[in-house]
């Protein structure tokens, strides 16, 4: 029989938490799903966090934004290929919520009034993915209007496709939407001129 690893630090309780957040929501953990999720007593859970669960879901995401912005804020905003950086988001994005049976949490919280305690959190992550995205695209030659419509349009689009798949049980749904998402934004640096470079030039180039 398998038994559950002790979790003996802070850190290494937060995986677990955040599929039980994932799994019941915020309202729906209480602390005897938390416990059992993590093997850990409620005295123990209080010790790590005395803050509560306020406190867990709060190391939650901020696990969850470490990891964006390693994996996706900084390869946009920073990447000096922006066709690259745009591939290998929807590629990261694809594989961290499992091809869209995997609820975001951060979107999930959005929704309810639990969100209302992580409204500075929630704006703060959203933000800078649209932020990024729309540098990376104006890197790329797309028109600044232009490219903040397309990363707003973008991170809207994947928060909704995870939703849908979710409710349909089809991840193949979230694939499409994410593949037809990811082919409009490459349309976008395709028809536009790499930036510092005049729009008559790049057509005498093209020819």
């Amino acid at each position: 029989m398998k038994t559950r690893r002790a979790l003996t630090d802070r850190q290494s309780a937060v995986p677990a938490l955040a599929e039980a957040f994932r799994e019941h929501g915020f309202e729906g953990a209480s602390l005897a799903v938390l416990s059992k999720a993590t093997g850990l007593g409620k005295g123990s859970l209080y010790n790590f966090f005395p803050g509560g669960k306020e406190e867990m879901m709060a190391a939650v995401l901020a696990n969850i934004d470490a990891w964006f912005v390693a994996a996706i804020f900084q390869p946009l905003e920073d990447g000096p290929d922006p066709q690259a950086a745009i591939i290998t988001m929807f590629d990261d994005v694809t594989a961290y919520f499992r091809s869209g049976r995997r609820v975001c949490i951060v979107g999930c919280l959005g929704l309810n009034t639990a969100g209302q305690a992580f409204s500075g959190q929630l704006a703060q992550y959203f933000s800078r993915w649209i932020r990024a995205l729309a540098q990376c695209l104006e890197k790329g030659g797309v028109p600044q209007g232009q490219a903040l419509a397309l990363a707003e349009e973008t991170v809207s689009g994947i928060q909704g496709a995870i939703v849908l798949a979710r409710a349909l049980d089809e991840a193949a749904s979230f694939q499409r939407i994410v593949a037809r998402l990811q082919a409009t934004l490459l349309a976008a640096l395709a028809a536009s001129p790499p930036a510092g470079i005049a729009p008559d030039t790049a057509k005498k180039d093209a020819t």
